[in-house]
C-alpha cells in the first residue's frame, strides 16, 4: 500500500510539473486578451501617441548616451562572464538559470527519473565514472620538508593546496592510527598530531612522542616534514624502520587474539610498508638506483597484496633510469592487464617501449610514402592508447606546457596525473632517440578516433567530466589547468560580445552622424509606436530622410534611380 501511495504521489507530482508550462502559456494569452479588450478604457492608443511624441523630441545626444551606456554595461557583463568561465569552466548566467530559474519554471529533477529508470548497464557505467574520478595517492610524491618546503623558500609559492594536504592528513590517520592507540601514550600523542593543521605543532608533538618511547610514526612525521635534505630524511626513516619492525613482529604474533590486535597488526603493516617504500625512494633520489630497485622488489614479494601503494610504478621509474627495458617489459606484462586499473605510468611506459623499437629510424616523410610497418603501427597504436587514457601528458612531454611540482594526490586521466608522470618520466623519453619526435607526429591523431570523448571512448570508458573540477582543487592557483576536451564558449558570452559590439557601433555612428541616425531612430520609433504604422512604407522613410537632410532634387532623382 505504501509503495502504491508513493507511486500515485510521484505520478501526480510529475503531472503537475509537466502541466506548469502549459499554465504559463495559457496565462500569457489571457493577459494579451484582456489588454485587447480593455484597450479603449486604458487609452492605449493615446498613450502610444504620447510616448511617440516624447521620443520624437529626443536629441541625438540622448541616443549617444543610451547606446554608450548599453555598450558599457554589456562590456562589463562580458568581462565578468569571461573571467567566470576561465576560473570555473561554465557560464555564470547559465549556472544561475539552471540552478534557480529552471526549478521555478517547472524543471524536472533528473535524479528521480534516473533512479527509477536506470538499468544494469547504466549502473555499471556510473560506478566506473565514480572510480575514474576518485583521487589517488601519488606513488611518486615528493618529501614535504626536503622538497616542497625548499621550493616554497626559494620561490615564495605554495606548491600544495589545502585540499591536497587535507587528503594527506586523512591518509595518515587511516594508515598510521588504530582504535587502540589511546592505550599507548606515544601513539595517543601521534594520533592527535596527525590531526593538527599547523606543521610546527605536528613536529613538536612528534618530538614529545619520541621522549616517551621509540615511536615509528613520530620518526615518519619528522622525516617527511622536518628533514630539509633527503639524507636527513633517510636517516630518520632508518630509525623508524628499526622501531616499526619491532612493533610489526610483536603484533604479528598477537593478531589472532582478537579484533583489537588484528587492527593493530594492520596498522603496523601499513607503517612498515610505508617506511620501506620511502627508504627505497630516498635511495633513488640519492642515486643508488640499483639498491632502490632491490628494496622495491623485496617489498613487493613480502607484501604482494598491498597494491594500494602502487609500488610497481616506483619500480618502473627506477628500472627506466637503469635502462633495464627487459625488466620494465616483465613488470608491464604483470600489471598492464585488462582486469587491473590503468594509470598514465602503465600506458605511457608501454608506449615508450614500443616506440623505442622504431623511433630512431622513424621519419614522417618516409612513412607517408611507403606506409607504416607493423612495428611502427604497433607503436602508433600504443601512443594512441596512452593519449586516450590521459590526453594531457603529451603537452608536458613535448614541453608545450611548463611543469610544476607534482601534488601529493592525483586524479587518474586528469592534469594532476599528467604532471606527476611527466615530472619523473620526461628524462626517460628524452633518453630514447626519436621517441619524442614519434610522439609529436602521432599523438594528435588520437582525437580523430574519439570525436565525442565524453560520450564514447575507443579503448577506455568515456572521458570523465569531473577531472577539471578536481584538478583545480589539487593543483596550485598559479598553474593553468589543462582542460580536455576544449569547451566551446557559452552562448551568453557570445551574446554579450555581440551586444557590446552592436551597441558600441551604434554609439559611434550616432556620434559621427547624429542627424542621419536621429532621423533613422525617429522613423523606427514611428513604425513601432504609431497607430497608423500599417500605412508606412519604404518610400515614406526615404522621403523623411531626404527632407530632413535637404538633399538636392538632382541627387534625389539619382538616389531613387539607383
Amino acid at each position: 500500500m505504501a509503495e502504491a501511495g508513493t507511486g500515485f504521489l510521484e505520478q501526480l507530482k510529475s503531472y503537475i510539473v509537466s502541466s506548469w508550462t502549459c499554465l504559463w502559456t495559457v496565462w500569457f494569452f489571457i493577459v494579451l486578451f484582456l489588454v485587447y479588450i480593455l484597450r479603449v478604457p486604458l487609452k492605449i492608443n493615446d498613450n502610444w501617441s504620447t510616448v511617440s511624441m516624447f521620443l520624437n523630441t529626443l536629441t541625438p545626444k540622448f541616443y549617444v548616451a543610451l547606446t554608450g551606456t548599453s555598450s558599457l554595461i554589456s562590456g562589463l557583463i562580458l568581462i565578468f562572464e569571461w573571467w567566470y568561465f576561465r576560473k570555473y569552466g561554465t557560464s555564470f548566467i547559465e549556472q544561475v538559470s539552471v540552478s534557480h530559474l529552471r526549478p521555478l519554471l517547472g524543471g524536472v529533477d533528473n535524479n528521480s527519473s534516473n533512479n527509477s529508470n536506470s538499468s544494469n548497464g547504466d549502473s555499471d557505467s556510473n560506478r566506473q565514472s565514480v572510480s575514474e574520478c576518485k583521487v589517488w595517492r601519488n606513488p611518486l610524491n615528493l618529501f614535504r620538508g626536503a622538497e616542497y618546503n625548499r621550493y616554497t623558500w626559494v620561490t615564495g609559492r605554495e606548491p600544495l593546496t589545502y585540499y591536497d594536504m587535507n587528503l594527506s592528513a586523512q591518509d595518515h590517520q587511516t594508515f598510521f592510527t588504530c582504535d587502540s592507540d589511546h592505550l599507548r601514550p606515544a601513539d595517543a600523542i601521534m594520533q592527535k598530531a596527525w590531526r593538527e593543521r599547523n606543521p610546527q605543532a605536528r613536529i613538536s608533538a612528534a618530538h614529545e612522542a619520541l621522549e616517551i618511547n621509540e615511536c615509528a610514526t613520530a620518526y615518519i612525521l619528522l622525516a617527511e616534514e622536518e628533514a630539509t635534505t633527503i639524507a636527513e630524511a633517510e636517516k630518520l626513516f632508518k630509525q623508524a624502520l628499526k622501531a616499526g619492525d619491532g612493533c610489526y613482529r610483536r603484533s604479528q604474533q598477537l593478531q589472532h587474539h582478537g579484533s583489537q590486535y588484528e587492527a593493530q597488526h594492520r596498522r603496523d603493516t601499513n607503517v612498515l610498508v610505508y617506511i620501506k617504500r620511502r627508504l627505497a625512494m630516498c635511495a633513488r633520489r640519492l642515486g643508488r638506483t640499483r639498491e632502490a630497485v632491490k628494496m622495491m622488489r623485496d617489498l613487493m614479494k613480502e607484501f604482494p597484496l598491498l597494491s594500494m601503494f602502487n609500488i610497481h610504478e616506483n619500480l618502473l621509474e627506477a628500472l627506466l633510469e637503469l635502462q633495464a627495458y627487459a625488466d620494465v617489459q616483465a613488470v608491464l606484462a604483470k600489471y598492464d592487464d585488462i582486469s587491473l586499473p590503468k594509470s598514465a605510468t602503465i600506458c605511457y611506459t608501454a608506449a615508450l617501449l614500443k616506440a623505442r623499437a622504431v623511433s630512431d629510424k622513424f621519419s614522417p616523410e618516409a612513412a607517408s610514402r611507403r606506409g607504416l610497418s607493423t612495428a611502427e603501427m604497433n607503436a602508433v597504436e600504443a601512443i594512441h592508447r596512452a593519449v586516450e587514457f590521459n590526453p594531457h601528458v603529451p603537452k608536458y612531454l613535448l614541453e608545450m606546457k611548463s611543469l610544476i611540482l607534482p601534488p601529493e594526490h592525483i586524479l587518474k586521466r586528469g592534469d594532476s596525473e599528467a604532471i606527476a608522470y611527466a615530472f619523473f618520466h620526461l628524462a626517460h623519453w628524452k633518453r630514447v632517440e626519436g621517441a619524442l619526435n614519434l610522439l609529436h607526429c602521432t599523438w594528435e591523431g588520437t582525437f580523430r578516433m574519439i570525436p565525442y570523448p565524453l560520450e564514447k571512448g575507443h579503448l577506455f570508458y568515456p572521458y570523465p567530466i569531473c577531472t577539471e573540477t578536481a584538478d583545480r582543487e589539487l593543483l596550485p592557483s598559479f598553474h593553468e589547468v589543462s582542460v580536455y576536451p576544449k569547451k566551446e564558449l557559452p552562448f551568453f558570452i557570445l551574446f554579450t560580445a555581440g551586444l557590446c559590439s552592436f551597441t558600441a557601433m551604434l554609439a559611434l555612428l550616432t556620434h559621427q552622424f547624429p542627424e542621419l541616425m536621429g532621423v533613422f531612430a525617429k522613423a523606427m520609433i514611428d513604425i513601432f509606436c504609431s497607430a497608423e504604422f500599417r500605412d508606412w512604407n519604404c518610400e515614406s522613410i526615404f522621403t523623411s530622410v531626404e527632407d530632413e537632410l535637404e538633399i538636392p532634387p538632382a541627387l534625389q532623382f539619382q538616389h531613387f534611380q539607383n
